[in-house]
């Protein structure tokens, strides 16, 4: 720093000495209390905190190392030798169905991935993965089903919770799954119109996301209980965000798909906008992002229910508002969501996730996947 001092006499004045040498001992007293106490530019512009610092324990060099060494242990996700058939470039796997969507996120079907060197790096990174359910009144009787064809198919291999909310916890039963994976019962209230039970999972996926799943698991995937696994469902499926495509529209155009059409609804997707009808009983991502979809749901169903309005599918519908405006990082095919009672079209080279059949006025079922 360049300091100018003035002569008196050019300036027309004269400097007393006495208040000259008041200035020098502020000046004085004033740096070794801002390098003692460590008044610090950054503190008052964080944008600069290293460019500039004072103070023994706070240095550029300091600061440099902290994040050197917070970078030094981040975790090497690196593969060891394995032997795969080398992808074509000019002979992709699949042909018959679009595979990436114009965002770049790519579609899941079978054929599209290898497993084994997705497992190795996501056993490398050592994730965890929850699997929530809403078992409320005569769902209970799911449970069994859904739980013991899920220890059969579902993240072999992988540390898994299996979140079961449910409003008759004594009707749970209890059943006993491979180390590494457990069953967390999570109570609760019940209400009295299906409806209110489908939109309001939104809400306490969203709650339980902020108070314990981010504390618990890295990856949350929200399914529907009447449905039963009955073949592979791997990592592959994980991404920041994925929807599902919903088997009845998978070929449809826009025309056809059943958005909220009323203006009025916080659900109300235009006739000329959406990429495809995507199914509310299969989403997921990391916790944060599915915080953020839950969230947005709840809170448009609470503005319209302010309204006195009710989406067309409930909460489904606002799924579908979310994802045109907030793209799937992931989605996955038909293979994740089947309903038998579609047939079994060429396409369809394996039924993960079927629906199990039941009587809908019976159980009251919430939604049917056929329509």
């Amino acid at each position: 720093m360049r300091i100018t001092i003035l002569n008196g006499r050019d300036c027309g004045q004269k400097i007393s000495l006495k208040i000259l040498s008041f200035f020098l001992i502020c000046g004085i007293l004033g740096f070794f209390s801002f390098s003692r106490y460590g008044w610090r530019l950054q503190d008052l512009y964080p944008k600069y905190r290293y460019i500039m610092f004072c103070g023994e324990q706070n240095s550029l060099n300091t600061t440099t190392s902290a994040i050197a060494s917070s970078l030094d242990q981040l975790t090497e996700v690196k593969l060891e030798r394995m032997l795969y058939p080398k992808p074509e470039t000019l002979n992709p796997p699949r042909k018959d169905v679009l595979t990436i969507t114009p965002w770049l996120a790519p579609i899941v079907w079978n054929g599209t991935y290898n497993i084994d060197i997705l497992n190795a790096q996501f056993h490398q990174r050592g994730v965890r993965i929850g699997l929530t359910v809403f078992a409320i009144k005569k769902y209970t009787v799911f449970v069994k089903t859904f739980i013991e064809t899920a220890e059969k198919f579902f993240m072999l291999g992988h540390k898994v919770n299996y979140y079961v909310f449910t409003d008759r916890a004594n009707d749970i039963p209890n059943i006993t799954v491979a180390e590494g994976r457990q069953m967390v019962i999570l109570n609760v209230p019940s209400y009295q119109r299906w409806q209110e039970v489908s939109m309001r999972r939104m809400e306490m996926i969203r709650d339980f996301s902020r108070q314990h799943f981010i504390n618990e698991v890295d990856y949350l995937v929200c399914v529907d209980v009447d449905m039963q696994f009955s073949d592979e469902v791997g990592v592959e499926i994980l991404s920041d965000v994925f929807g599902t495509l919903h088997p009845g529209f998978y070929g449809a155009g826009r025309q056809a798909f059943t958005y909220e059409r009323r203006p009025q609804s916080q659900a109300y997707i235009p006739s000329d906008e959406g990429d495809f009808y995507y199914a509310g009983g299969y989403f997921g991502g990391t916790i944060e992002e599915v915080y953020k979809l839950t969230n947005f749901c709840h809170n448009a169903m609470m503005t319209d229910r302010e309204n006195k309005l009710e989406a067309v599918w409930h909460d489904e519908s606002y799924l579908n508002k979310y994802f045109v405006y907030h793209k799937p990082t992931k989605i996955l095919s038909i293979e994740y969501l089947w309903d038998n009672g579609f047939g079994v079209p060429d396409i369809l080279k394996r039924r993960r996730f079927v629906a199990v059949p039941k009587n809908h006025n019976a159980i009251r079922n919430k939604r049917s996947i056929r329509r």
